[in-house]
């Protein structure tokens, strides 16, 4: 095992944050050769890399929470060693963009960070995760979901549960309950986790004999469904599943609420702030996800009271997953004994059942994450257990 020369910080329980995305086949020229990563602080603080949609369209529904979710576990694990090396952040913008993302990329790989967290989106990951892996820096994705993109190379992990994990099972669950077997879906074309969604809820429905009866698509970014929705209404399904990015799924709920639409909309990663900006219009909605505030899990309780506290709203599943992350990262560097990207790299794939308050949690062999999925529904504006 390669060991680089900040060995000498064995044991640290801090953690290295990075979102980055990267736009593969329009930047490939901005791509920086294969370098070994290395630590360049002589002092008692780590710098760690982090990029974030800061500015852009996703910067409300990913951008902030997800800091906010570092933030809270970079403080906690901080406090945790006083007298030990601390972590500090570097932060930049992605622009809420895949070329954006990229940029940001480069810059941290230039600037000689040994992990990043990230990026965002599932077509950001597509893109920056190729970069990782052939410069050996660590990337782990605290909220991309799209299948595949782990097994892109060894120094590439995900926190989010994957479509694959997540879908069948709340398919399960749901069709058994509620009997639908003629079903309509609305996907957003230009993005890989929504295009993804869509065809793994073909995929499964098909197995199981349900009817798709009519699919529309639009492109993020878009604000009239109407058409859309009309024609989805006037088909008559039992359910509509949805697949798209958070900034569109209020809008399709209300829009969906003023047709009259009486079909349940099955949405999923749904938030608590997708909610509360759908109002009336998300009752009933069902959602698959990994994490709520009302599971009972390690520790989740008290996070989300230190986070409603400091940040003033209720954490969404984006700050719940960033927060894990850092942990996990945090074990792992632990682990490791070092702070060399192949180490930290040894350490993450060696987790398992490791508490969090997502659950017992697990790297696969791929480096997705593995841990109960949950389905929940609104009930009275609030997102809480699908029974």
């Amino acid at each position: 095992m390669n060991t680089k020369k900040f060995t000498r910080f064995a044991f640290l329980f801090v953690i290295t944050v990075l979102i980055v995305g990267f736009s593969a086949c329009e930047r490939v020229s901005e791509m920086v050769q294969p370098t070994t990563p290395q630590m360049t602080e002589t002092s008692d603080e780590i710098s760690i890399g982090v990029v974030l949609p800061l500015t852009g369209r996703l910067t409300d529904s990913f951008g902030k929470p997800i800091q906010q979710g570092f933030e809270l576990a970079l403080n906690e694990i901080n406090n945790a060693r006083p007298k030990g090396a601390q972590f500090k952040f570097i932060i930049k913008d992605g622009q809420s963009t895949v070329a954006g993302a990229v940029e940001a990329f480069n810059e941290l790989i230039r600037d000689g960070v040994s992990v990043i967290l990230g990026p965002a989106t599932s077509s950001q990951t597509e893109a920056t995760f190729p970069m990782a892996q052939e410069n050996q820096v660590v990337a782990i994705s605290p909220t991309s979901a799209a299948r595949g993109l782990s097994a892109l190379g060894d120094f590439v992990f995900r926190v989010a549960l994957t479509t694959d994990r997540l879908i069948p099972p709340g398919i399960e669950v749901t069709q058994t309950k509620l009997g639908y077997q003629r079903v309509a879906t609305l996907y957003d074309e230009t993005d890989l986790f929504s295009t993804d969604g869509d065809a793994s809820v073909q995929e499964v429905l098909a197995a199981k004999g349900v009817e798709v009866i009519t699919t529309e698509t639009f492109q993020g970014g878009d604000t009239d469904f109407s058409e859309q929705l009309t024609r989805i209404q006037t088909v008559n399904p039992d359910v509509i599943f949805v697949s798209c990015l958070s900034p569109d799924k209020p809008g399709i709920l209300m829009q969906g609420h003023e047709l009259g639409i009486s079909a349940p909309f099955i949405v999923r990663t749904l938030t608590a702030a997708d909610v509360q900006a759908a109002g009336a219009a998300a009752e009933g909605a069902i959602t698959f996800v990994g994490w709520g505030t009302a599971v009972d899990t390690p520790g989740n309780k008290a996070f989300v009271e230190n986070y409603s506290a400091t940040f003033g709203i209720e954490p969404s599943n984006y700050a719940a997953r960033s927060y894990a992350t850092l942990h996990i990262l945090a074990a792992a560097i632990a682990n490791a004994q070092s702070i060399d990207s192949t180490a930290i790299r040894d350490a993450l794939a060696s987790i398992r059942d490791f508490d969090t308050i997502l659950g017992k949690f697990s790297f696969d062999a791929n480096g997705d994450a593995v841990y109960d999925e949950k389905v929940l529904i609104v009930k009275d504006g609030k997102l809480v257990r699908f029974e």
